[in-house]
Order: C-alpha cells, then sequence, then structure tokens
C-alpha cells in the first residue's frame, strides 16, 4: 500500500482572501462548518459550464457507462441512502476558485435538484449539497491534464473521499488504474479497488459497451460481479422474457405430447374394446344360430343330441 503526502497548506482553502466574509461560520479549517451557508451566497457570477466539448469519443462514453449502470443496477450503499452520479459536471469546493470538473462524480445520501436550471443547482456546489462528493474519477487523455498532479492535489484539497485515476493507454506511466482513499491529509492507494465507504467496487472489463469494443472501467459488486448498465439489463430481461418463453413452449409441446400419447393409449383400449365386443357379439350370434338350428330339427322331430353325437 503506497501513500501520496499531500501539502498542507494546498489541502486547506486560503481562508483570509476566500473565506473572512463567512467567518462567523468558521469554527476549524477542515471541517464542514467552513463551508458558508447557501443563503448568505450569490452565484450569480459562477461559470457552471461552458460550451467545450468533450475530449475523445472513448471518454465520453466512458462518462456515460459510470452513470449508467450505477442507476441501472445500484440502489445506493445502504437502505435508504439516496446517490447522484454525474459525468463533465463542475465540482464548486470554494467561492471564488475556479471548479474542478471531473469526468465522474458520485455522492451518497444526497439527492437530485428539483430543478436543475436554476443557477446555484446547476453544478456541484459543495456549499448547497452539505458535503463533498465520495468519489471523483479521471479518465486520462493524455499527460496535460495532470491527474496525478495538480488535480490530485485539488480533489484533496475539496475533501473528495476516494480519487480515481483511470489511465487506458497509460499515458502518466503509472498503470491503467489507480484508486485513493483520503486519510487525514494524505490519499493511500488502495490496491483491491474496493470502496469500503460506499460498498462498491471498480475492475477493468473487456467488451462491448454500445457500439465499441475496448477495455472499459466498470462498477462491481464485493464478488466481483459487473452492475449492469441499462443497456445490458434490458437484454438480460428480454433474455429472461426468452427464455421463460421458450421454457413454456417446451412445455406446451410436452403437454401437447402427453395428451397425443393419452388419446393414443385412448384409441388403442376403444379398438380392444370394440374387438372385444365384436367377439362377444360374433359369439353371442353364433350360440343364437345354434339355438335356431337345434330348436329347427326337434321340430321335425330329430333329436339334436343324437346328431350331434353321431
Amino acid at each position: 500500500m503506497s501513500t501520496v503526502a499531500l501539502d498542507t497548506k494546498t489541502v486547506r482553502p486560503p481562508i483570509p482572501t476566500l473565506w473572512s466574509q463567512f467567518s462567523h461560520l468558521r469554527t476549524e479549517a477542515d471541517t464542514p462548518e467552513l463551508w458558508p451557508s447557501p443563503d448568505d451566497l450569490s452565484v450569480e457570477n459562477l461559470v457552471t459550464e461552458t460550451d467545450d466539448p468533450v475530449d475523445n469519443i472513448f471518454s465520453e462514453k466512458q462518462q456515460r457507462l459510470l452513470p449508467d449502470s450505477l442507476y441501472a443496477s445500484w440502489t445506493g450503499p445502504g437502505p435508504g441512502r439516496s446517490f447522484i452520479a454525474l459525468a463533465n459536471v463542475g465540482l464548486f469546493y470554494a467561492l471564488r476558485l475556479p471548479p474542478i470538473v471531473p469526468d465522474v462524480l458520485v455522492s451518497v445520501d444526497v439527492n437530485m435538484p428539483e430543478d436543475v436550471w436554476i443557477k446555484r443547482k446547476r453544478s456541484y456546489l459543495v456549499w448547497e449539497y452539505g458535503k463533498p462528493p465520495d468519489v471523483a474519477i479521471e479518465v486520462v487523455s493524455n499527460a496535460e491534464g495532470e491527474e496525478d498532479g495538480r488535480k490530485f492535489q485539488l480533489y484533496a484539497q475539496a475533501k473528495v473521499l476516494y480519487y480515481v485515476i483511470f489511465d487506458p493507454i497509460e499515458e502518466l506511466g503509472n498503470g491503467v488504474l489507480r484508486l485513493y482513499e483520503r486519510r487525514g491529509n494524505r490519499y493511500v492507494e488502495i490496491p483491491d479497488r474496493w470502496l469500503p465507504g460506499l460498498q462498491l467496487g471498480l475492475t477493468l472489463w473487456e467488451g462491448w459497451f454500445e457500439d465499441k469494443y475496448d477495455v472499459w472501467l466498470r462498477w462491481c459488486d464485493k464478488d466481483g460481479h459487473l452492475l449492469l448498465t441499462s443497456a445490458e439489463r434490458a437484454q438480460q430481461e428480454q433474455q429472461a422474457k426468452e427464455l421463460a418463453q421458450s421454457q413454456l413452449t417446451q412445455e406446451h409441446q410436452q403437454l401437447v405430447q402427453e395428451r397425443q400419447q393419452k388419446e393414443l393409449v385412448l384409441s388403442q383400449l376403444t379398438q380392444e374394446r370394440q374387438e372385444k365386443e365384436q367377439e362377444r357379439q360374433q359369439k353371442e350370434l353364433a350360440q343364437w344360430q345354434r339355438d335356431q338350428l337345434i330348436a329347427q330339427l326337434r321340430s321335425l322331430g330329430i333329436d339334436p343330441d343324437k346328431l350331434l353325437n353321431k
């Protein structure tokens, strides 16, 4: 397990210049009480979004894959606990500092705002949600993003609990996937890729997402089972329906075969009964004919017993 020490001057927000107007809210530098009350702030001058394009196709798809699978297959870290998952949305952790824009962020025990068009609801403002995000994920496109440098320090300053660097083509030269947990003023690398605070894991998975085959970063449970995307769940449900329909068809065919077999047996029994009835009728007819012959012989004065015994 490796640890990365953070500069304490970087970890603590620059209180004199940024937070002096909120001194009446402050207790100590590293506590949530430092965050200003939403009622005390004007956010009209914050730039919550720009028209900058997504950097590449892979990153765009990866950014959608992670939130999609959470909303499709995760109910949160525990009963009654909510979450939000966002892609490419600004994280504002200090009023007069520009936001960090993680490729994906996840925050538990918070709810999606009813009206996301309100200025202060358009982005993730820490003082609005009352807590930092629990996870920030960066997908490395090139070495210019400073994911293991400047951003590393900024996420720690923003008090993000887990920081994940996914470097699919190893631009940074330190491995494809690294997970860090913030402990005090240090980020400690997590070797087993499990986030105990969220009861979620991350894993690398090779396969198809939409129309692209690649190695993707995916969420998983403790046993390593993937959290399915909405499309995968729909496909799974469709396959389950088709399997159930196939089983019903097989059961129906089996019932039809059993009915046909019963009908065949019944037909054979009916035929045997008819044959026996015909034999009985033939015997009765033969007996009746014999009795008639005997009666005719006796009427002619002929003893049939003597005649039959000759």
